[in-house]
């Protein structure tokens, strides 16, 4: 499914001036709130794409790719894909609530990815790409329980989308960061361009 990084850029034109090559080498910890910003944790198939998709919104400060919600601790994108640790492919980010709400949020993350489809997205397989959303807060909490009832009105099939609470969060490895930023794709904030996950 993944193409390293180094190769793929090299195959690429780069349309979007707004790219940004970033390196966070040594630091596995979670992004933590401050100036009043608050963290948001989902799961919904590839991080790639979906990291992208919330780097474009206004609001979101912050994005970082990794692991969450498996039984082995500082896992690696190796032992994730095995499906033996239990993590699910995640984007942690930092947003600020006076420019996007929660629920905002939560409307992107539906609209990123089809929830009914279980351990899956598109060509993906496997437990990793399961649809998940990790709470914060007991508000955070609830507003993603009732957004799940509200969005599983549209569908015959049962959404298949857990909510958990947000547990340890290893960050991926550098490459996987801003991946497809850096292979090209633009992520201007607002920017409505089709995105393209490669695999």
């Amino acid at each position: 499914r993944r193409v390293h990084g180094d190769r793929l850029i090299g195959l690429l034109s780069f349309p979007c001036i707004n790219i940004r090559i970033m390196s966070n080498a040594g630091k596995d910890e979670s992004l933590k709130p401050k100036d009043g910003h608050y963290m948001a944790t989902f799961g919904a198939g590839c991080f790639w794409s979906v990291e992208l998709v919330f780097q474009r919104v206004h609001g979101v400060e912050e994005t970082q790719v990794g692991y969450a919600g498996g039984h082995v601790p500082n896992a690696d994108y190796k032992q994730v894909c095995s499906g033996s640790t239990g993590h699910a492919e995640a984007v942690q980010l930092t947003f600020n609530p006076s420019v996007v709400t929660y629920e905002q949020l939560l409307r992107v993350f539906w609209d990123k990815h089809d929830p009914t489809q279980v351990n899956r997205q598109g060509n993906d397989y496997g437990t990793q790409y399961r649809s998940v959303i990790y709470y914060h807060s007991d508000e955070q909490r609830k507003l993603a329980v009732a957004s799940k009832e509200q969005e599983q009105k549209k569908y015959s099939k049962p959404i298949a989308t857990e909510i958990e609470p947000a547990p340890a969060f290893y960050r991926a490895e550098d490459y996987h960061q801003r991946y497809l930023e850096k292979g090209g794709q633009c992520a201007l904030k607002g920017s409505k361009e089709s995105i393209r996950c490669y695999g």
